[in-house]
């Protein structure tokens, strides 16, 4: 049986929400979902899904794919019910991985879920950590952040230049600016709570979040609005020979280092009810 509420009076005023359809769902049946944003994954969202569907992920969460317009053919509605997917919605509207995000989001707000789990679509992170990201939310965490670097967590076949951008750069600037020790920042394996989500002085549905800009920046805002966060241990792999990331070449990751340097200085601090 699907489950509604309401989204509270007036919180969703001033969204800024890119424009998508929702191409298959079912309802909501529990309270939490995975969100999976893919944009021409091929054989890795199919790999992804199986291996949620042989945890029985499912049985836990919903789950939901935000799709950026994949062209690949690898979002096969009738594949995607067989593995236990309830929903996916397809951006029609501008940008790239956090209109993704948005979109995912506030639909989420939108059915009433409590907590969401996000987890990338190229079969990087292993999916039987999302049990793990659940409970965090049900101790009262609101956010919760996968580390490949702490102790229980495997990180295997990380490209030397990533892992000391992350280790050296992206992670202690965040940790210094935020005030909590964050070892593993760029990875969106995540889960958020609906508080955390709504909380108008975050207001993450604004269009300046286009592309990684929303990973960086509810990790340096939650926190320092005195949310409890915490860092879950868990395994990120890479193919031998292969880097399946949309983040490529000299200009990617200089972008990347805007997007930090901005955050980190307050330059996407927002409060909804302010903005003109």
């Amino acid at each position: 049986m699907s489950m509604t509420i309401e989204l509270e009076a007036g919180s969703h005023a001033g969204w800024q929400v890119p424009a998508y359809r929702v191409a298959h769902w079912t309802g909501r049946q529990h309270r939490y979902c995975v969100v999976i944003p893919v944009i021409n994954e091929g054989q890795r969202i199919t790999n992804l899904l199986a291996r949620m569907a042989a945890l029985n992920i499912s049985r836990i969460a919903d789950v939901l794919i935000v799709d950026g317009g994949s062209t690949d053919g690898s979002l096969e509605l009738e594949a995607l019910q067989r593995d236990g997917v309830s929903g996916l919605l397809v951006k029609t509207g501008p940008g790239k991985l956090s209109a993704q995000l948005r979109c995912a989001y506030a639909f989420s707000l939108e059915q009433g879920y409590e907590g969401v789990v996000t987890i990338d679509g190229n079969d990087k992170d292993d999916p039987d950590a999302i049990p793990r990201f659940i409970a965090a939310l049900e101790q009262g965490y609101d956010f919760a952040q996968a580390s490949r670097f702490i102790a229980g967590g495997v990180a295997e076949n990380t490209p030397r230049s990533r892992e000391f951008a992350i280790r050296v750069i992206h992670a202690p600037l965040l940790s210094f600016f935020s005030g909590f020790k964050w070892t593993d920042t760029t990875q969106g394996f995540r889960a958020y709570s609906r508080s955390v989500l709504l909380d108008p002085r975050i207001a993450p549905f604004r269009d300046v979040f286009t592309t990684y800009e929303l990973l960086a920046y509810l990790s340096y805002r939650v926190p320092k609005l005195g949310y409890r966060c915490i860092e879950l241990p868990t395994a990120r792999r890479y193919p031998k020979g292969e880097v399946p990331t949309k983040i490529d070449g000299l200009k990617g990751n200089l972008a990347v280092l805007r997007v930090l340097f901005r955050t980190c200085f307050g330059g996407y601090d927002g409060d909804s009810r302010s903005r003109g």
